[in-house]
């Protein structure tokens, strides 16, 4: 197949300074929860986008100096030359594959707290660091010696990047990471001096870095400017008018602008609260302000988006951060005509949460992400089969459809069971959920991959027994039946079931999911989950007119959407459209009209009005079909079975990601050499012991 000529103008060059990247697909700078703790594992994920085709392929923030620490937070570093070689075995991954290599050097300023290096923090005023745990550290106003000090470990920085071979790097003014922001901004600049009150003089740290690094490095390296194009808090904060006075201030200086929203939060929105390519609003006009190339991002996964986003003067790169993560091989796939391949991003940020909680990226799409090292996986290829056995699927859930998609890829003869007319488990009904449209991506990639393959063959309506099974002939037996929601309110906070008087009406999400409704009176949601499922249950059942209260032990309504960035946003459409959170409970009884609340702090109770308590806390797995078969293990030898082996929610409830992870490990899995009780299930990086004797002092 070839390149559909409506997508030529994405493979055109663009020069960037004094190098020019082969086409218009730009991965943008990213985090991904590896940074200096796995530099090998983060040049295996960042050479795989590079042989999908994108032209450009960044780093994340990379911390320039001790000062500038973001702590607990696990970015690359560059604070001496003893960081110049993982920073140089990322770049020449990079270059391997045929893309420029990236590096964004970023010192945090009053974003980091500084909790490794325990350097006191500095910014442009005195104020408490402005960092997500709301650390109790506070950054002292910069003096003209410390000034100083940053733009020479800048210009430093620059020079071991350019030593590790890189050909762009960054100075990074953006989402109140780049340190240089807070000088932009009038909401932290109260300075009186140069570095302070006009324009001009807000943008004078920034101007300064920017030449700074051109004059280190510009000679062979592009150098691009990050900054954010609006805060999205009006005239508090930096907003579009303003930025466009800052870029067209500075508008020559970069060899390009690469612009974002600010905060993070803002700049990745998810797909419940954002469409595919919403920062284009934003953006527009920029390219008016400068000869520079810019670029930009907004979730591009159409290429006749990106496309238009070019021809129409508003880009001149696609950036894409998640969109790289979830196909990296987007570009690629556009390039051989076949773009009904791309593995959509579906916006969900679970590949956010890896960053948040410091441990490697993970994405609900493309479940190698973060293994391409440590377990050798890859996002398009896996090794053929081993042996000629048959295998059996059962369930076509997330978990199911990518084990039989992956297990047809190797070749093995595969049968995928649905015991229901839908396939997609847990998706059918959630992705019509508000919000969660685009999660349904997760199905229609795998089932129009299956669809392509010969070798694998779907049979719909048919619910098995154990007996069925033992009878058909298949070597490897995958049970992939996902899990239920409980209704008895077992969960994190209560392990034992809540008491229930006759009469009382309780519900739980696979209810609501079926087309079931509470009656008339108003509504208790016990969210002890926290995730997703409460809030948008509860929104479901307040858009239908219902009163509906959130009830959660946490302090806010799905409380672990802080690791996608987006629980601010759920908690307030739920507020805006009447459901009223009540924190820090425990629903303890469920009467006729009405559930008993208890105060997690206190333990003293109250009444609550509820005609229906729908208990959102934990599920269990449905692993009837597994314990049939564990029970005739004696007879698997006679019916020809090897194994049976029980994945995703089937095995224990997670995430969506979870489920499709742990069908990719089934296919990768089978057949390969069993792994002995001390072998480690994958790769690790080790840091090398410091040489000598330990620093002991005389009389300690």
């Amino acid at each position: 197949m070839s390149r559909d000529p409506r997508y030529d103008i994405l493979f055109e060059p663009v020069r960037i300074g004094p190098v020019t990247t082969k086409n218009r697909f730009y991965q943008v700078p990213h985090c991904n929860g590896m940074g200096y703790r796995d530099p090998t594992a983060q040049a295996a994920m960042r050479a795989i986008k590079a042989d999908g085709g994108w032209g450009v392929v960044c780093t994340e923030q990379v911390e320039i100096h001790p000062t500038g620490d973001i702590g607990p937070f696990i970015e690359l570093r560059n604070w001496s030359d003893q960081d110049v070689p993982a920073l140089a075995r990322i770049a020449e991954a990079i270059h391997a594959r045929g893309a420029l290599a990236g590096l964004q050097l970023a010192h945090n300023g009053m974003n980091a707290p500084n909790l490794t290096s325990r350097e006191i923090p500095f910014g442009p005023t005195d104020l408490p660091v402005f960092s997500i745990f709301n650390d109790p550290v506070q950054a002292r106003a910069m003096d003209k010696a410390d000034i100083k000090a940053l733009r020479h470990w800048h210009r430093a920085a620059a020079l071991r990047a350019k030593r590790a071979e890189y050909d762009l790097t960054y100075v990074y003014a953006g989402k109140l990471f780049g340190g240089a922001m807070f000088f932009l901004s009038r909401r932290f600049n109260d300075r009186t001096d140069e570095y302070g009150g006009s324009l001009e003089n807000r943008c004078r740290l920034l101007k300064e870095l920017i030449e700074d690094t051109k004059d280190a490095v510009g000679d062979t390296m592009a150098v691009a400017c990050r900054i954010s194009v609006d805060e999205l808090m009006g005239e508090e904060g930096i907003h579009a008018a303003e930025a466009r006075d800052i870029i067209g201030h500075l508008a020559e200086l970069p060899d390009l602008w690469d612009l974002t929203l600010s905060s993070w939060d803002n700049d990745s929105q998810t797909s419940r609260f954002a469409e595919e390519a919403y920062q284009e609003p934003f953006v527009t006009g920029i390219k008016r302000l400068t000869t520079k190339p810019v670029v930009g991002v907004g979730r591009f996964t159409s290429p006749d988006t990106m496309v238009r986003m070019v021809r129409q003067g508003i880009l001149d790169l696609i950036g894409a951060a998640r969109p790289s993560i979830a196909d990296p091989y987007l570009p690629k796939k556009i390039e051989e005509g076949r773009p009904e391949d791309i593995r959509e991003c579906i916006g969900c940020n679970i590949c956010v949460s890896g960053d948040h909680t410091m441990s490697p990226i993970r994405c609900t799409q493309n479940p190698s992400m973060g293994e391409e090292w440590r377990r050798g996986w890859h996002p398009e290829a896996i090794r053929a089969r081993e042996t000629e056995a048959k295998v059996l699927v059962i369930g076509a859930g997330p978990a199911g459809l990518e084990a039989a998609m992956m297990l047809g890829r190797r070749g093995y003869e595969v049968a995928l069971a649905e015991a229901t007319r839908h396939l997609g488990g847990r998706l059918v009904a959630e992705r019509r959920l508000p919000g969660l449209a685009a999660w349904g991506r997760v199905v229609d990639y795998r089932l129009g991959q299956i669809e392509k393959t010969a070798n694998v063959s779907v049979y719909r309506e048919s619910p098995l027994s154990a007996e069925d099974v033992l009878g058909f002939g298949f070597d490897h037996v995958v049970i992939a039946t996902g899990a239920r929601w409980r209704r008895d309110g077992v969960g994190r906070r209560l392990q034992k079931p809540i008491p229930v008087a006759p009469g009382a009406r309780v519900m739980n999400p696979d209810d609501l999911l079926a087309g079931l409704r509470p009656e008339s009176g108003p509504v208790v949601i016990f969210d002890d989950d926290h995730y997703y499922m409460g809030g948008v249950l509860a929104e479901l059942l307040a858009r239908e007119g219902r009163e509906v209260a959130l009830v959660t032990p946490s302090g806010e309504a799905s409380s672990w959407m802080e690791m996608t960035m987006e629980q601010h946003r759920v908690q307030a459409r739920l507020l805006e459209i009447g459901v009223t959170i009540v924190p820090h409970r425990l629903v303890t009884a469920v009467a006729a009209d009405h559930v008993t609340l208890a105060c997690v702090y206190t333990g003293r109770t109250e009444p609550r009005p509820a005609a229906t308590t729908v208990m959102v806390t934990a599920r269990l797995p449905e692993n009837v079909l597994a314990k049939a078969l564990e029970a005739r293990r004696p007879e698997w030898a006679d019916a020809g079975l090897a194994s049976v082996t029980v994945i995703g929610d089937a095995l224990a409830p997670g995430t969506i990601a979870a489920a499709v992870w742990s069908g990719r490990r089934y296919a990768e899995e089978l057949d390969a050499p069993p792994r002995g009780l001390d072998d480690l299930p994958f790769l690790r990086e080790v840091a090398e012991l410091a040489a000598g004797p330990l620093p002991w002092r005389a009389g300690a």
